[in-house]
């Protein structure tokens, strides 16, 4: 399966629209708690797996390839991962995101569940 990339043919959009393209490569099983897990600092695969309850190492390999061409990480001379400045970007971009989701955790804990 090819790499999600604006301007191409993605999931939910013929044309590739940015943000169609975004979600589809985000959308991947992994992808977010990879990322996730790499904004304290760089980590190598094995702690990376670790990390991500013990996910398999073929999707764990395939998600870094993917997340490595989309430019969201990269590999340091260490060979651990890290995010690019785009991935950090990607951080502060869906930071309010993050925010809403804490606050949809608050109010459907404490309302009652409908009938």
């Amino acid at each position: 399966m090819a790499v999600p990339r604006p301007g191409r043919a993605v999931r939910g959009s013929a044309t590739g629209r940015p943000l169609m393209a975004a979600l589809d490569l985000l959308g991947r099983r992994w992808a977010l708690r990879i990322l996730w897990e790499l904004t304290d600092g760089p980590r190598g695969a094995r702690e990376l797996r670790q990390r991500c309850d013990a996910m398999s190492p073929s999707v764990l390999y395939q998600r870094l390839a993917e997340l490595t061409e989309a430019q969201l990480i990269s590999q340091d001379a260490r060979n651990r991962y890290r995010l690019t400045p785009l991935g950090q970007a990607l951080g502060t971009a869906i930071a309010p995101l993050d925010q809403w989701a804490k606050t949809w955790a608050r109010q459907t804990a404490t309302s009652p569940k409908p009938p």
